[in-house]
């Protein structure tokens, strides 16, 4: 049987990718700083899911939690890390800012970089980062949230380099969704998906072990004109 943990595991990406890993047979730590909705994951099927109360942002508490499993499970085959926030932060309010970067940056680099201990030292392993779109330029509208995605796409694919030089074999994968039907829209939004379907194309990229992805699949269009249009026109439409 295989284990998987996800962090941000109480709504959102990070829920369905919990349903649809039990559905085919994962045992899934999911964890997050809301109890009730963990536990109410919990209660549809007690024998499959873990329920681990862990604030991303508490880097101390990432550790020992690491340590935790590392004693607790006999292998951990996934790990995903689901957890962001996100502003619409025109002003550029400190407080919004800090957090971004707390969530998306400082945590998410913590995670990231015990996961690829954690595989090295097991052998195996395969450590999935949800970025976004939002990676690939800047925003005037959402400067840290645009600015944090880009740092976790650049970490993770510095990461899948690493990978590929290790004697363990490690697997990055680097999802980028689009809008999707969730908290972390933000904006005037387009083309937004529903949940459900986004996260089965997610779960299908991460089955076939992608190196990066975007969800869904139209979105690859929008990411070749990002790359190319120049910040002159770009800064009309953020």
């Amino acid at each position: 049987m295989k284990n998987a943990l996800i962090f941000g595991a109480s709504s959102g990406i990070g829920k369905e990718l919990a349903k649809l890993l039990v559905a085919d047979g994962y045992s899934v730590v999911i964890t997050g700083r809301r109890v009730q909705l963990l536990q109410e994951i919990h209660k549809t099927n007690p024998d499959k899911y873990l329920v681990k109360v862990h604030d991303v942002t508490d880097l101390e508490s990432t550790s020992l939690l690491f340590d935790e499993l590392s004693c607790e499970l006999k292998q951990l085959d996934l790990i995903v890390y689901s957890s962001g926030v996100g502003f619409i932060n025109d002003t550029l309010n400190w407080e919004q800012e800090h957090v971004t970067i707390q969530t998306n940056v400082v945590a998410a680099t913590k995670v990231y970089s015990l996961a690829f201990h954690f595989f090295e030292k097991q052998g195996y392993g395969h450590l999935v980062g949800i970025s976004s779109v939002a990676s690939l330029r800047g925003n005037k509208a959402a400067p840290a949230y645009f600015a944090s995605k880009a740092f976790q796409a650049n970490y993770l694919e510095s990461l899948w380099m690493k990978g590929k030089s290790s004697k363990a074999s490690i697997t990055i994968t680097d999802i980028r969704p689009g809008f999707i039907d969730t908290a972390m829209a933000l904006g005037i939004t387009f083309w937004k998906a529903p949940l459900v379907k986004s996260t089965k194309q997610i779960y299908r990229a991460i089955k076939r072990k992608k190196r990066r992805v975007y969800i869904t699949k139209r979105w690859n269009l929008i990411g070749f004109v990002l790359k190319i249009i120049p910040s002159s026109i770009l800064y009309r439409f953020t």
